[in-house]
């Protein structure tokens, strides 16, 4: 009888534990190996194949716990070594002029005569990643609030976008890191988690699908009556080219002396104010969307700090919590370089 009840016992603690025949691990996603349990939760298991049951549905895609700070600089270092595709200082010249101090940001005062951009090379724009972006870059209705059509060809181009992204040094270092870390089985895998992480639609206002995460970050948004997002500075050429943004000044230049540089910069759009807009400049569509993946993966909704070309940067990264895809994973709502 004793025995009896000591099965019991055992029974209902590992089942209010989160335990089950198949051994769930609710909770504790990220716990190291153990040769005692019959399935694991540990960062190798998918590649191993050794995952619980719902390793995916309570871990996610995610592993955080396995990818250290370290790791994260590691990896944007060589990102940042592997952009064969950024602008050289003869395919891109910039004039940013004037300089002002953060209290200044919301003057909405334009100290520049000039344009941001004196020369971009059209070579730099026909590099397939660069293609693909520039044709997704015109799909998009920038205010809130008014549903987002995506026909066939949009899709097909969201498709085209991320397998040349994939395509690059950049995109392959990436997803090898990634999936040595277990968190990702396949690039197959990857890209589609890509796909509805990036292009995924939700709703900003009034609970239409108005918006995703590549729109607010590479295309822009106004809401409020003001820039939301707006974070590439190949949308930011194309639309002063067209003369739709007018450039007012900048309050951060980072330390790098060749392309990626970092600005944070003050400009109208279309009749908005942006009051600090920081984008990479000079960088491929491909380092971006890694470098910010990278981040939002691993540190999602929190600053995540990278190392380019021995200078750390903050990367600020926000999660969509009003909606989510699979089985409960996160659209990227936003992600930027910080600046002071």
């Amino acid at each position: 009888m004793m025995k009896i009840t000591l099965i019991l016992f055992l029974t209902i603690t590992l089942i209010s534990q989160g335990y089950s025949g198949s051994l769930s691990f609710k909770g504790r996603c990220g716990e190291p190996h153990n040769s005692l349990n019959d399935c694991h939760i540990d960062s190798q298991c998918q590649k191993l194949e050794d995952c619980c049951d719902d390793y995916k549905k309570q871990c996610g895609r995610r592993a955080l716990a396995s990818v250290s700070d370290a790791e994260i600089k590691s990896l944007s270092e060589m990102l940042y070594k592997l952009d064969h595709n950024r602008a050289t200082t003869s395919e891109l010249v910039i004039d940013p002029q004037t300089l002002i101090s953060s209290s200044e940001t919301g003057s909405r005062d334009d100290a520049s005569s000039r344009p941001l951009f004196k020369q971009v090379s059209s070579t730099l724009l026909s590099k397939p990643t660069y293609k693909a972006l520039l044709n997704l870059l015109d799909n998009y209705r920038r205010v809130t609030g008014e549903v987002e059509d995506v026909p066939s060809q949009e899709v097909q181009e969201q498709d085209t976008f991320l397998q040349q992204t994939m395509n690059t040094d950049v995109g392959r270092e990436l997803y090898n890191f990634l999936h040595s870390k277990g968190i990702y089985s396949s690039q197959s895998e990857f890209i589609q988690d890509l796909k509805m992480m990036w292009f995924g639609l939700y709703s900003r206002s009034s609970g239409k699908l108005d918006s995703s995460g590549f729109e607010h970050i590479f295309a822009g948004e106004i809401k409020g009556g003001k820039v939301s997002g707006f974070h590439n500075w190949l949308q930011l050429y194309l639309n002063e080219k067209q003369g739709l943004l007018n450039y007012y000044s900048h309050s951060f230049n980072g330390p790098w002396t060749t392309y990626p540089d970092v600005l944070g910069m003050q400009f109208e759009w279309d009749g908005y104010f942006k009051e600090v807009g920081s984008a990479f400049i000079g960088s491929s569509p491909e380092f971006d969307l890694a470098i910010y993946s990278l981040c939002y993966i691993t540190r999602p909704g929190k600053k995540c700090y990278v190392s380019l070309g021995g200078q750390t940067l903050g990367i600020q990264t926000y999660t969509w919590d009003n909606s989510s895809y699979g089985d409960g994973k996160k659209y990227i709502a936003s992600a930027y370089p910080t600046t002071p």
